[in-house]
């Protein structure tokens, strides 16, 4: 994976926090530096910490399974990723208004940021068997969440959920090119 790749791949899967962010930030009647500090350093930690996860049994059995990955690991890193990104696109045109109540508690937050990091766990997957530099996606994946969580809080603030739908449309969409790109690569229909 090339760093532009990583780079959308760590906006695309920010999205679902960045939405719920929002929503966040919705239900929260004045918003300080604080709230958008927690909601971000939760959703990046999770953001980041995911694909780590993901990323280490495949480079760990790596040797043993290599020459048997290696035939179905394009395969494997669109479905994973169209599936992720199609999700996504579904979710988005579901447009369920749904919103979060204003709690930061410890269980509340663990919650949130495990349910909209589980997609990055299947990134880590797909980063391990692309052999991509997964110190620099875990630190670009986690700040680009960090970051566009503490704005997605004041965003949604200050102009509402209209942005929810465009950011998990997006994101989806994203997904689910880059994994016809890998697929493509791989079969040599395409070459960047």
């Amino acid at each position: 994976m090339q760093i532009w790749e990583i780079v959308a791949t760590a906006i695309a899967l920010s999205m679902d926090a960045f939405a719920v962010a929002i929503c966040k930030g919705l239900a929260t009647d004045k918003v300080k530096l604080r709230h958008m500090l927690i909601v971000g350093a939760w959703f990046g930690g999770f953001q980041g910490l995911m694909p780590l996860l993901g990323y280490l049994p495949v480079r760990l059995l790596g040797p043993v399974i290599e020459k048997y990955v290696t035939a179905i690991d394009h395969w494997v890193a669109f479905v994973l990723l169209a599936f992720i990104g199609g999700k996504m696109i579904v979710e988005a045109m579901g447009r369920d208004e749904e919103c979060t109540d204003c709690s930061l508690s410890f269980s509340v937050m663990l919650a949130m940021a495990v349910a909209t990091s589980i997609d990055a766990l299947a990134v880590g997957i797909t980063i391990g068997l692309q052999s991509a530099n997964i110190v620099l996606a875990v630190l670009l994946i986690g700040v680009i969440t960090f970051v566009l969580s503490a704005i997605g809080v004041k965003l949604g603030n200050v102009f509402g959920a209209k942005y929810k739908f465009v950011a998990e449309l997006f994101g989806g969409i994203t997904l689910v090119l880059i994994g016809t790109k890998i697929l493509l690569e791989h079969l040599g229909i395409l070459n960047f």
